[in-house]
Protein backbone atom coordinates (compact mmCIF):
# COMPACT_ATOMS: atom_id res chain seq x y z
CA UNK A 1 0.00 0.00 0.00
CA UNK A 2 2.86 2.38 0.87
CA UNK A 3 4.56 1.56 -2.45
CA UNK A 4 1.36 2.39 -4.36
CA UNK A 5 1.13 5.77 -2.63
CA UNK A 6 4.78 6.55 -3.41
CA UNK A 7 4.23 5.53 -7.02
CA UNK A 8 1.14 7.76 -7.27
CA UNK A 9 3.04 10.76 -5.86
CA UNK A 10 5.96 10.15 -8.24
CA UNK A 11 3.58 9.92 -11.21
CA UNK A 12 1.87 13.17 -10.18
CA UNK A 13 5.23 14.92 -9.88
CA UNK A 14 6.33 13.68 -13.31
CA UNK A 15 3.05 14.83 -14.87
CA UNK A 16 3.45 18.25 -13.27
CA UNK A 17 7.04 18.54 -14.48
CA UNK A 18 6.01 17.58 -18.01
CA UNK A 19 3.14 20.09 -17.97
CA UNK A 20 5.40 23.02 -17.05
CA UNK A 21 8.34 22.12 -19.33
CA UNK A 22 6.53 21.04 -22.50
CA UNK A 23 6.91 23.23 -25.60
CA UNK A 24 4.23 25.91 -25.67
CA UNK A 25 1.91 26.40 -28.60
CA UNK A 26 0.83 29.69 -30.16
CA UNK A 27 -2.83 30.23 -30.95
CA UNK A 28 -4.10 32.20 -33.93
CA UNK A 29 -2.91 32.94 -37.42
CA UNK A 30 0.72 32.34 -38.27
CA UNK A 31 2.96 31.89 -41.28
CA UNK A 32 5.48 29.05 -41.38
CA UNK A 33 7.95 27.94 -44.02
CA UNK A 34 8.75 24.28 -44.64
CA UNK A 35 11.83 23.65 -46.77
CA UNK A 36 12.10 20.21 -48.34
CA UNK A 37 15.59 18.96 -49.22
CA UNK A 38 15.25 15.93 -51.49
CA UNK A 39 17.66 13.04 -51.85
CA UNK A 40 19.18 14.64 -54.96
CA UNK A 41 19.87 17.74 -52.79
CA UNK A 42 17.33 19.87 -54.66
CA UNK A 43 15.31 22.07 -52.34
CA UNK A 44 11.81 23.57 -52.39
CA UNK A 45 10.23 26.00 -49.96
CA UNK A 46 6.57 25.91 -49.05
CA UNK A 47 4.97 28.82 -47.19
CA UNK A 48 1.80 28.12 -45.24
CA UNK A 49 -0.65 30.43 -43.51
CA UNK A 50 -2.37 28.48 -40.75
CA UNK A 51 -4.14 28.50 -37.40
CA UNK A 52 -2.70 25.06 -36.57
CA UNK A 53 -0.64 24.73 -33.41
CA UNK A 54 1.54 21.76 -34.40
CA UNK A 55 3.72 21.02 -37.41
CA UNK A 56 2.06 17.66 -38.06
CA UNK A 57 -1.31 19.37 -38.52
CA UNK A 58 0.13 21.63 -41.23
CA UNK A 59 1.92 18.80 -43.04
CA UNK A 60 -1.25 16.69 -43.08
CA UNK A 61 -3.61 19.53 -44.07
CA UNK A 62 -1.36 20.60 -46.93
CA UNK A 63 -0.65 16.95 -47.91
CA UNK A 64 3.08 17.70 -47.98
CA UNK A 65 4.05 14.67 -45.87
CA UNK A 66 2.61 11.23 -45.24
CA UNK A 67 3.63 8.22 -43.23
CA UNK A 68 2.61 5.82 -40.52
CA UNK A 69 1.09 6.58 -37.14
CA UNK A 70 3.25 5.27 -34.32
CA UNK A 71 3.57 5.70 -30.56
CA UNK A 72 5.09 9.18 -31.06
CA UNK A 73 2.65 10.33 -33.75
CA UNK A 74 3.34 10.52 -37.47
CA UNK A 75 6.49 8.75 -38.66
CA UNK A 76 7.20 10.50 -41.97
CA UNK A 77 7.95 8.22 -44.90
CA UNK A 78 7.02 10.45 -47.85
CA UNK A 79 7.55 14.17 -48.40
CA UNK A 80 6.64 16.11 -51.55
CA UNK A 81 6.23 12.85 -53.46
CA UNK A 82 9.58 11.30 -52.44
CA UNK A 83 9.47 8.17 -50.29
CA UNK A 84 12.36 7.15 -48.04
CA UNK A 85 13.65 3.71 -49.02
CA UNK A 86 14.24 1.44 -46.04
CA UNK A 87 16.64 -0.72 -48.04
CA UNK A 88 18.78 2.37 -48.68
CA UNK A 89 18.58 3.30 -44.97
CA UNK A 90 16.87 6.60 -45.79
CA UNK A 91 14.71 8.66 -43.44
CA UNK A 92 13.28 12.16 -43.23
CA UNK A 93 15.11 14.37 -40.73
CA UNK A 94 13.05 17.23 -39.26
CA UNK A 95 14.90 20.37 -38.21
CA UNK A 96 13.88 23.86 -37.17
CA UNK A 97 16.26 26.61 -38.21
CA UNK A 98 18.91 23.94 -38.79
CA UNK A 99 18.59 22.32 -35.35
CA UNK A 100 17.05 18.86 -35.04
CA UNK A 101 13.71 18.90 -33.22
CA UNK A 102 13.32 16.83 -30.05
CA UNK A 103 9.71 15.87 -30.69
CA UNK A 104 7.72 14.13 -33.38
CA UNK A 105 5.95 16.40 -35.88
CA UNK A 106 2.60 15.87 -34.16
CA UNK A 107 4.07 17.30 -30.93
CA UNK A 108 6.23 20.04 -32.49
CA UNK A 109 4.60 23.41 -31.81
CA UNK A 110 4.74 26.13 -34.43
CA UNK A 111 4.93 29.89 -34.05
CA UNK A 112 4.62 32.72 -36.53
CA UNK A 113 7.76 32.99 -38.64
CA UNK A 114 9.09 29.48 -37.93
CA UNK A 115 11.24 27.81 -40.60
CA UNK A 116 11.36 24.00 -40.66
CA UNK A 117 13.42 21.70 -42.85
CA UNK A 118 12.51 18.18 -43.95
CA UNK A 119 15.71 16.60 -45.27
CA UNK A 120 16.14 13.20 -46.86
CA UNK A 121 18.90 11.60 -44.81
CA UNK A 122 20.76 8.31 -44.67
CA UNK A 123 21.88 6.52 -41.52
Amino acid sequence: MFAAAVLAVAAALMLGLWHFTRPQTQEGAKTVVVEVVHGDESAKEFTYHTDAEYLGEVLAAEELAAGEQGPYGLFITTVDGETAQEGLRQWWCVTKGGDQVDTGVDATPIADGDHFELTMSTY
